[in-house]
């Protein structure tokens, strides 16, 4: 599997703007050239969507210790291969039959590239930002970089997987309005919709608290999320599953 991003900047915040994995056929290897010939037919090769929390990767080459900007990294517009995170590593292993020599497009909550966002204060002013996001105010983070504008949301392939988590709180009133509104319009789109979910919130809840377990997972829940993963994507579409 290969993963390929696009990166830009906005006074001095970084952002991953598109990113797509090719699950090769066999053991064939794709470079920039090749993908953007199949992002020129994209109804035909992007197969679905993953979405995901936020970023923290790297282009190769590059790494996450630092800002790409520091390491001298120029924000051109273009894609570039990106080196494998720990979603990228699930995804190769996951990702295999009904899927091959497809690409599948991974869009965020929040396009900001850069750890540990979780802390309240940021996730304050994402739920600020989001509050202002339809009127004509200016936001904190760029709005067209760091978020989905999920009225007009662009969505190719037959299904929407949903694994970007529930890190924020019940407080964040905006932020769960704007992660609801995704759903929403993906099925107005007409996807499926697969996603996630254990013993404290059943389907529908899940749907309706925006509620959907990541991938990834530390201590006791790694193995079950990743098993769950494989599971969810056995067939194609994927599917809802429930974590054992």
């Amino acid at each position: 599997m290969q993963a390929f991003g696009k990166f830009s900047t906005s006074f001095d915040v970084e952002y991953l703007v598109e990113q797509y994995i090719y699950i090769p056929e066999d053991s064939e290897i794709i470079d920039v050239k090749a993908l953007e010939e199949l992002l020129s037919k994209k109804r035909k090769s992007v197969i679905g969507t993953i979405f995901l929390y936020n970023p923290t990767i790297a282009p190769v080459g590059y790494n996450t210790n630092s800002k790409l900007a520091a390491q001298g990294y120029e924000f051109d517009g273009k894609f570039c291969e990106l080196i494998f995170d720990n979603n990228c590593n699930l995804f190769a292993s996951a990702i295999k039959n009904g899927y091959k020599g497809k690409l599948i497009e991974i869009k965020y909550l929040f396009g900001i590239n850069k750890p540990n966002i979780e802390p309240t204060p940021i996730l304050e002013e994402f739920d600020a930002d989001l509050d202002k996001y339809t009127s004509n105010q200016l936001t904190r983070y760029d709005k067209e970089l760091n978020y989905q504008d999920y009225l007009n949301i662009r969505l190719s392939g037959k299904f929407v997987f949903f694994g970007s988590g529930n890190k924020f709180d019940r407080h964040h009133k905006h932020i769960i309005t704007y992660a609801r509104n995704l759903v929403a319009q993906t099925k107005k789109l007409g996807k499926e919709i697969a996603f996630m979910y254990d013993n404290n919130h059943d389907v529908i809840e899940s749907e309706e608290g925006a509620y959907f377990l990541p991938p990834i997972a530390s201590g006791k829940f790694k193995d079950v999320r990743a098993n769950a993963f494989k599971k969810a994507f056995s067939k194609f579409p994927p599917q809802i599953v429930k974590t054992s």
